[in-house]
């Protein structure tokens, strides 16, 4: 790789630059020279040849966007000059082949996981406390507040001694000494735990449940029954007011469309039934602990890598990230699908343009009309309030060289890898089928995270340029970043890094095959990731209607 440029495709007519370029610089490409006519910052593209008002700007080999003014040879692509454009897609026209990866590295290789009775595994052991309505989220964090420290799930906060000590100064009257305090490092050490099997209890408090539309309500019964029914789940205590949309009733029959045959233990209690706060709360903690000591004499037992099923999350994208920390996670996508495993793509709108490749890979026309259909109803509800998939890029995206849609669609994808596509789901059904799974989602990363956790997710692989903390409360969440500036800058967040492939360092394979190890390593308690020791367990529900 020439580690000043790439052209990521040969039918590209944009080249990316891969370090900061200056005005006037020439770049020998091919048989050609090009004379700069801007600085181009790293990530962002420069044209190959003159591009002319209306030309398509090809990237990954697909249009990714249209010139509304002339750029010429060697200008830098910018929102001025280049707006939204992608590939049309239509019916499936052909089946896509693919030929496995080599994956004898990891042929008869296990990790240590939670066997659950319906031949799932976990890759962790969590207590869930869950609200059906957001009336009883304070209710929720009575019992977060009773359980977390008592039962050793808790740990210092040093920012509290932060406080202390800023107030003893200022009582004191020397304001003028705060500036120059220090913040301990956070301490990842955490009292003995009274359950030793049982890696936390989690609270998924949100603001839904009543008050919307039906299907909203019907919906975030479905991805709670997903949470319940996620292998890294021991078993869940449930809320409910008496009153709301989001009934009992519906969790219910949730659940058993989910898996008819569940075993695990699911408290279920109403406080307009139970009566006082008093009497809820003493029912609701007395149950859960009882239940939580029975389930912690399960302990991690050897699982084939074919139990694992990974999402694929990208946020805070930048220009590298379809270079380097996509491609890299679609070779482990690629590696567990050839080992027997499941896989999920999510995040709809960052598929725009790619589309056809998609249906091309779905294994039948069945799938491939499904996928279709979610795609084109989504982008119509998206216009509907006056938006569009073309709106997708947040300002960090643009400032670090995503300048449209389908040109962060692109690169995302890459996440996917190049298996075929074995089923589509709708948000909040279950992955059932071994192989790479799509799922619809927004682009919202915790939205998107939120939904393959309910899906089935046991661990999620989430690619970042710019640099994102989030997580989520049941699955283990591992961080991998585009490039190594941002490793270095954020280590608390990062687990892996793939900069090495912007270097020249190391390969999308070679870099595929260390990221599969950590994963191993997570997967079996070995290590944790960077999200679970920061505790960052988002959890966002998809309001896909309106308030009533």
């Amino acid at each position: 790789m020439n580690h000043k440029f790439l052209q990521i495709h040969p039918q590209d007519n944009v080249l990316v630059a891969l370090t900061d370029l200056t005005l006037g610089d020439i770049i020998e490409f091919e048989a050609k020279s090009i004379t700069l006519k801007d600085s181009i910052p790293a990530k962002h593209k420069f044209a190959l040849s003159k591009l002319e008002e209306g030309d398509y700007v090809y990237m990954y080999g697909s249009v990714v966007g249209k010139a509304v003014s002339s750029i010429p040879e060697g200008g830098v692509l910018t929102t001025a000059n280049v707006k939204h454009e992608a590939n049309s897609f239509s019916e499936k026209t052909e089946t896509t082949g693919w030929t496995k990866p080599d994956f004898s590295r990891f042929e008869g290789r296990t990790f240590k996981g939670f066997h659950r009775k319906d031949g799932q595994v976990g890759t962790a052991n969590y207590w869930i406390v869950v609200p059906l309505v957001f009336c009883e989220n304070r209710n929720v964090e009575v019992i977060k507040q009773a359980f977390i420290d008592e039962l050793g799930f808790g740990k210092p906060n040093p920012f509290k001694s932060l406080v202390q000590q800023m107030a003893e100064l200022y009582k004191s009257g020397k304001k003028e000494q705060i500036e120059a305090l220090v913040v301990d490092e956070i301490i990842e050490e955490r009292e003995p735990k009274l359950f030793k099997n049982i890696d936390g209890i989690k609270f998924l408090t949100h603001q839904g449940g009543c008050g919307g539309i039906r299907q909203d309500s019907d919906m975030l019964c479905a991805l709670l029954a997903g949470y319940i029914n996620n292998p890294n789940v021991a078993g869940a205590t449930i809320l409910s007011l008496g009153c709301q949309n989001a009934q009992p009733a519906i969790l219910q029959e949730r659940l058993a469309r989910i898996n008819p045959n569940l075993d695990k233990p699911v408290i279920l209690l109403e406080q307009q039934r139970e009566g006082t706060e008093n009497n809820l709360l003493s029912q609701a903690i007395k149950q859960t602990f009882i239940a939580m000591a029975e389930a912690d004499q399960q302990e991690r037992q050897e699982a084939p890598l074919s139990k694992l099923t990974i999402g694929l999350e990208c946020g805070g994208s930048d220009g590298f990230s379809g270079i380097s920390a996509n491609p890299a996670v679609g070779h482990v996508s690629d590696l567990i699908v050839a080992l027997g495993g499941k896989s999920i793509l999510s995040e709809f709108p960052e598929l725009c343009g790619v589309e056809q490749e998609l249906i091309n890979r779905c294994v039948n026309n069945e799938i491939a009309s499904k996928f279709s259909k979610l795609m084109v109803d989504y982008a119509a509800s998206a216009e509907a309030v006056g938006s569009g998939f073309d709106m997708n890029p947040s300002p960090g995206n643009i400032k670090d060289g995503l300048i449209t849609d389908a040109m962060k669609s692109s690169g995302a994808a890459k996440k996917g890898g190049t298996s075929p596509v074995v089923d589509v789901l709708d948000y909040a059904e279950y992955v059932t089928k071994p192989g790479l799974n799509l799922l619809c989602t927004p682009g919202n990363d915790v939205e998107s995270t939120t939904a393959m956790a309910g899906s089935g997710a046991n661990i999620i692989l989430f690619t970042t340029g710019l640099g994102t903390p989030t997580g989520n409360p049941v699955t283990p969440v591992i961080k991998v970043s585009s490039n190594t500036k941002l490793a270095n800058r954020m280590p608390d967040i990062i687990d892996v890094d793939t900069g090495g492939i912007i270097s020249g360092d190391k390969t999308i394979p070679e870099m595929g095959e260390e990221m599969l190890e950590h994963i191993i390593k997570v997967a079996s308690g070995e290590i944790k990731s960077k999200a679970q020791l920061l505790d960052q367990d988002d959890f966002i529900p998809w309001k896909r209607g309106v308030s009533l």
